[in-house]
């Protein structure tokens, strides 16, 4: 490496010293073995390798991990990180093994065992050995805190009464007193405004933000405050960054996914759900109305033609899953229901069904019959996700929602593929004469009423084709604090209107809590519950249970506003805090559990991206038209990348599964398969290394390089406006200094002046300064 090249990577690398490795969100795995893994394990493994098996099969049972660990005949099935060594993979692949013996399993339930072994499978061990009692199961419905009404509770009070400023700050003030702990000091103004700006706006504020708002705090500090979070709620960006929040909630994603058969069909009609969801929370469309699009939209009355095509994409939300294989699959369509069920009960109630698909659940109380009470629901609801690119060994075509009032939008010029959708009366997929297609009639993915609803048989064991009793249709019956639907489901109708109602009672224990829960949790780093998507027993316990009622009451008696909520809490001193503490703070409180201090984070991969159009004068604010894939039923394996540049946000951007948007894909993208109410955070070295080869920083950094020449005529001027535009802040005179021979060293060997200020730029871009909200 040449000497100035040398100097070049040393000066980056100085700037990406100190990684700050981030405390980890709580481990998903066993989520995973709940959702995926034992009801596999139930329906083709317990038979012959569990507890109840007439004959035990090679000495192996299979209904406990440490059981699995023990191993049978021929040594231990599982080894936890290493899939090429656990024998239970070789056997499923059919590798020298043979397991289930009669027929391999399908390619994605092979793909979920070899991720569960590799992540570390784990697993619950204790109720594996025990059926849970009828009697158990009533404990747990009396006594878990989480099925309990929600209580307002009295607000403490407190010592230093000149401390809060809210009623939130009296709640976690009395817990550090009581710690005999005092809180940390209140963020700087410059610290505060840019995180204000990334929370609310997933956006930084620009350099003449940032003074501006110094200026006004020194002046009066609440006042001050106040005024910016109203204007950040009022932005548009708002919706954008919120609505990318729900979108990982609900499983967002335009394709379907990898099903096992290597094929990735397009949904190209899935953006106008995402599109709803962002307009729902920039005009703050009270929560519970929200649900109730979502789930029973096209069950609504409407006053207009445009209200009524909204609520019909909003039921988009119960179609967005990954479909698994059709072909070779008995059970399709309950797997269909099953993610409804979990995005129903995780994202909303955050509470894991899946297991009662195959047996009583054995920690949260959920029998099997109220599972298939619930699944009932669905299975007299047609979900419409398209014709999955007239691929039939992946998905069964179905129809489309119709939109009255949506313009009608043109193919581009060089549109070649044929586009289908399905008649309303044919049922069958049938091309569209050229004359019709080419006006674009707006569709929309969504679900609507059977049109003969009926009950539900169990699935013993969660096979379909092994058949129980007939289940009437209902909801889960646990906790005291709203009971069994207000009115019995018609005759006539699926009953997720019913559903809908039950979720958004004023009295539910689950979905206030949940929500409010969620908004801490993207305002602080974790939640009052860090288990967001599990609330049963073996979530986390909350650390304020009487902070996180104050705050359901509150959300409940303020109209279910989203708005609202997080106006009052970043307007508690509590959110105001500096992430800046002394050593002794960050050891009595090591875990921030008492919230003596503010976390601070690494910018999520759409923040991430946006901050670098945005320091280089290319972001385009405003929303993008569709998608991509809009027109294009097509299988993505087959069509390349489709992947185009854009400036625009990257909430717009198209998120494929398995083929995630390449700027953002290596920043702890969830998959986009299941419920995912807060994202992994992994800070590790070779986020720099991307960053420092990326194409798309290199083209920002060379973008803002341009602009910083254009603008400034001396050296010191760029490095000063270098630092502005990026950091949002003045260099100091040593990093001028530094700047100023990094860019004189490389010049010549670059044999560009603009090129030289793009390495610092790009330098700059990739620090920790940058990355990171204090």
């Amino acid at each position: 490496m040449k000497p100035n090249l040398v100097i070049r990577t040393l000066f980056i690398a100085n700037l990406c010293m100190n990684f700050v490795i981030a405390d980890e969100t709580p481990s998903k795995n066993y989520v995973f073995f709940e959702t995926k893994i034992r009801p596999a394990l139930s329906k083709y493994c317990y038979e012959c390798h569990s507890k109840k098996s007439k004959e035990l099969g090679g000495k192996l049972r299979l209904d406990s991990v440490a059981r699995m660990r023990q191993g049978g005949e021929s040594g231990a099935a599982l080894v936890a990180g290493d899939s090429a060594k656990s024998l239970i993979i070789q056997a499923l692949k059919y590798d020298g093994l043979a397991m289930p013996p009669d027929q391999p399993l399908p390619e994605s339930v092979i793909r979920d065992f070899e991720t569960w072994v590799a992540e570390g499978a784990e697993g619950a061990e204790a109720p594996e050995e025990a059926d849970v009692s009828l009697h158990e199961m009533q404990q747990l419905q009396q006594n878990h805190w989480a099925w309990q009404p929600v209580d307002p509770p009295k607000v403490p009070a407190v010592s230093n009464q000149t401390w809060p400023l809210n009623s939130i700050d009296q709640f976690v003030l009395s817990r550090i007193e009581a710690a005999n702990l005092q809180p940390a000091k209140d963020a700087s103004p410059e610290d505060l405004i840019r995180r204000l700006h990334y929370d609310l706006t997933g956006l930084p504020p620009s350099y003449d933000d940032i003074q501006s708002f110094s200026q006004q705090y020194a002046a009066s500090a609440r006042p001050a405050v106040e005024e910016l979070v109203d204007r950040l709620l009022a932005n548009p960006a708002f919706g954008e960054r919120w609505g990318r929040h729900w979108l990982d909630v609900a499983r967002y994603a335009e394709s379907n996914g990898n099903d096992g058969l290597s094929r990735n069909p397009t949904f190209p009609h899935a953006w106008r759900y995402r599109d709803y969801v962002i307009r729902a929370f920039n005009k703050d469309l009270p929560y519970d109305q929200f649900l109730k699009e979502q789930i029973a939209g096209d069950l609504l009355d409407s006053e207009s033609p445009e209200q009524r095509d909204q609520r019909l994409v909003a039921t988009g939300f119960l179609a967005m899953s990954a479909k698994p294989a059709k072909a070779m699959n008995n059970d399709f369509a309950m797997d269909v229901v099953a993610d409804q069920l979990d995005v129903v009960g995780r994202g909303v109630m955050g509470l894991s069904v899946g297991c009662a698909r195959c047996h009583d659940h054995k920690f949260d109380p959920i029998p099997t019959r109220e599972y298939y009470a619930l699944a009932g629901i669905f299975t007299s609801t047609n979900t419409m996700w398209g014709v999955a690119a007239n691929e039939g060994l992946t998905a069964p075509p179905t129809d489309l929602h119709v939109l009255e009032s949506a313009p009608h939008v043109l193919p581009p010029k060089d549109f070649v593929e044929t586009v289908f959708v399905l008649e309303s009366n044919t049922g069958k997929p049938k091309p569209i004469p050229k004359s019709r297609w080419k006006v674009g009639t707006p569709l929309a993915m969504g679900v609507r009423d059977q049109k003969k609803p009926a009950d539900c048989k169990i699935n013993i064991k969660g096979n379909s084709k092994k058949l129980g009793d007939t289940v009437p249709r209902g909801v889960l019956a646990f906790g005291k604090a709203v009971g069994r639907l207000k009115s019995e489901i018609p005759a006539g109708q699926s009953g997720r209107l019913q559903l809908a109602e039950w979720l958004t009672d004023e009295q539910h224990p689950l979905t206030s809590r949940v929500m409010v829960n969620r908004i801490w949790s993207h305002l602080f780093g974790q939640g009052i519950v860090r288990t967001p998507d599990d609330f049963g027993v073996y979530g986390e316990r909350p650390t304020h249970p009487k902070l996180l009622d104050h705050l359901a009451t509150k959300f409940v008696d303020g109209h279910w506003s989203v708005k609202q909520m997080i106006r009052a809490i970043v307007l508690s001193r509590t959110y105001q805090l500096t992430s800046r503490v002394d050593e002794w703070l960050l050891q009595e409180d090591a875990t921030n559990k008492l919230l003596t201090y503010h976390r601070s984070r690494r910018l999520d991969a759409e923040s991430l991206r946006d901050s670098m159009l945005f320091a280089s004068g290319q972001l385009n604010l405003t929303p993008a038209d569709g998608s991509i894939v809009q027109h294009r039923d097509i299988l993505v394996n087959l069509a390349g990348n489709l992947h185009q540049p854009s400036s625009h946000r990257s909430v717009y951007l198209c998120y494929l599964r398995s083929s995630p948007p390449p700027e953002l894909a290596a920043f702890d993208l969830p998959e986009f398969t299941s419920v995912t109410g807060l994202r992994n955070e992994s800070t590790v070295p070779n986020h720099a290394l991307h960053l420092y080869n990326n194409p798309f920083v290199i083209e920002q950094a060379t973008m803002c390089a341009s602009g910083i020449l254009g603008q400034a005529a001396t050296d010191e001027d760029r490095a000063e406006r270098a630092w502005q535009r990026i950091l949002g802040r003045n260099p100091t005179e040593a990093e001028v200094t530094q700047a100023l021979a990094l860019v004189n060293d490389v010049a010549p060997d670059l044999k560009s002046e603009e090129k030289a200020w793009a390495c610092l730029c790009q330098g700059l871009l990739v620090t920790n300064e940058f990355r990171y909200v204090d």
